[in-house]
């Protein structure tokens, strides 16, 4: 199983999203923020080490609060199921915090509300659903 980390980053009662570049697998989908988990790495360092590369968010740049959510996809195209886990984001309000775009096609903030506007990856669409209604308030 591999295990994948991604932050719900939020920021003045929005979300940053962002879409996958149309050279990438699964291209131009959207997803939040985040990536494998490397052997020896925790969950944690893994989530700060792809804010960082993805979007030049450097400790103490966020602040990774507790885990929101958890699930388990497995992806066809995939032989190793995956298993996700999120974590709840703040950044401070200083500018230089602002996220900058490394590896993507766009990214955006966007109201819970609006969630489900957006073709998401197959296994973020359980807790899009989940945050788009409400069920599930992480603000």
């Amino acid at each position: 199983m591999i295990t994948v980390v991604a932050a719900l980053i939020q920021q003045n009662g929005r979300l940053l999203v962002c879409q996958r570049r149309r050279k990438d697998h699964f291209p131009l989908r959207w997803e939040f923020p985040g990536g494998k988990v490397q052997r020896g790495e925790s969950p944690a360092d893994a989530l700060a080490r792809e804010l960082a590369e993805e979007l030049a968010i450097k400790a103490p740049g966020v602040a990774i609060g507790p885990e929101v959510y958890r699930t388990r996809h497995r992806y066809v195209e995939h032989a190793d199921e995956l298993e996700l886990v999120f974590y709840s984001a703040t950044l401070p309000g200083e500018p230089a915090a602002a996220p900058q775009n490394l590896a993507f096609e766009q990214i955006r903030w966007v109201a819970p509300a609006e969630l489900a506007q957006f073709d998401f990856l197959p296994a973020d669409r359980e807790l899009v659903a989940l945050l788009s209604t409400g069920q599930l308030p992480i603000f």
